[in-house]
């Protein structure tokens, strides 16, 4: 047996993380030392609390099991990279909690290519959702790789747009790279495999477990040169990432919002705590010195043909979204000339609504 195949035999341990594993490899030197230690000797290591050396133990009993897994892989459309290895990405090699091992479909990403990371809530509005797919349209476009976590919301927007750019786009997940969650972005999960890559530090099988995601967050931003944050809450898992990206020493980015808007309450908060505003994507793109060419708008010479009160209506939507009451109170319109106003507006494909009387401009 080799030393990777060991090393995977060692992380089907429960409990054994990346930072675990790493102490006791400095400490026996080897993964198969470890793996086959005496139980009284991995006791004196002091490595080890009672639960992770039954985990341990517990792993050694389906050692026959996980060697077959193991020579599996390949044929499950998995590959393991073991930290040691050519192929493994050298932007995670400086971080001491460095997963030890990766599991991947299709790709890593290159290492001589810019990545920004894209992430932001789940439950994100129409126009966050735009934002993240427009954004990663134009950074992919311009050739810089986007990573984010498949979560709904602006991580699968973020995917969707590197995707039909043409570019290539990977998510790190809080669970086995042979599992796709959430369910909804099985379609991005199998495209990836072939414009990108899906990437885990957790076994194959392992469930999406809550404590997981923080964990692969970690990675999101390992991987990359800059994260952006579009739309998220003060206390979300988003920001966990930031704050692992301002740590690991990478540029921080996040789109403002209005101050009353929950939602843009942890990018705005960002922003006040330093991190670089994002206004576009030649904002990301400057400051990977990449020339950025504007790409002119289509409805410019339209709006400036637009009647009164549809520009009024355009013009509420400029910076925001809306409920159809909310655009009839702001101009001063009736329920008819209001949807009168909407619906041509969505005809020139200047609005978008989402089949709930919710409005926002179309990016």
């Amino acid at each position: 047996m080799t030393e990777k195949e060991y090393l995977y035999l060692l992380l089907h341990a429960a409990g054994t993380g990346a930072v675990t594993a790493q102490r006791l490899y400095e400490h026996f030197g080897s993964y198969e030392h470890i793996w086959k230690a005496e139980k009284r000797e991995l006791e004196r290591s002091g490595l080890l609390s009672h639960g992770r050396l039954s985990g341990l133990l517990e792993a050694r009993r389906r050692e026959e099991e996980l060697r077959e897994d193991f020579a599996a892989l390949e044929k499950r459309g998995l590959r393991f990279i073991a930290w040691w290895e050519e192929g493994y990405p050298g932007r995670l090699l400086p971080f001491r909690d460095r997963p030890a091992g990766l599991f991947v479909r299709g790709t890593l990403p290159a290492k001589d290519r810019f990545t920004a990371a894209i992430v932001g809530a789940r439950s994100c509005t129409e126009l966050g959702r735009q934002t993240a797919e427009r954004l990663a349209f134009r950074l992919a476009e311009a050739g810089v790789q986007v990573i984010s976590g498949l979560a709904l919301g602006i991580d699968g927007a973020a995917h969707k747009g590197a995707l039909e750019a043409g570019g290539k786009t990977f998510a790190v997940l809080g669970c086995g790279a042979d599992r796709c969650y959430p369910r909804e972005n099985y379609g991005l999960f199998k495209k990836m495999e072939l414009q990108g890559g899906v990437l885990s530090e957790f076994v194959p099988g392992t469930s999406p477990l809550p404590m997981n995601f923080p964990m692969r967050n970690r990675i999101i931003s390992g991987l990359s040169d800059a994260v952006i944050l579009v739309e998220a809450r003060e206390k979300s898992g988003s920001l966990i990432t930031a704050d692992l990206a301002l740590e690991q020493g990478k540029e921080v980015f996040a789109v403002p919002g209005r101050i009353t808007d929950p939602l843009s309450r942890g990018c705005n908060r960002l922003i006040q705590n330093g991190a670089a505003v994002c206004l576009g994507p030649e904002d990301v793109l400057e400051a990977f010195g990449i020339k950025f060419e504007k790409k002119t708008r289509a409805d410019k010479k339209t709006e400036k043909r637009l009647a009164k009160n549809e520009n009024m209506v355009y013009s509420f939507l400029d910076s925001r979204s809306g409920t159809l009451e909310e655009i009839m109170d702001a101009c001063g319109l009736s329920v008819t000339e209001t949807m009168e106003c909407l619906l041509k507006l969505e005809l020139m494909g200047m609005v978008q609504g989402n089949g709930d009387q919710y409005y926002c401009r179309k990016l």
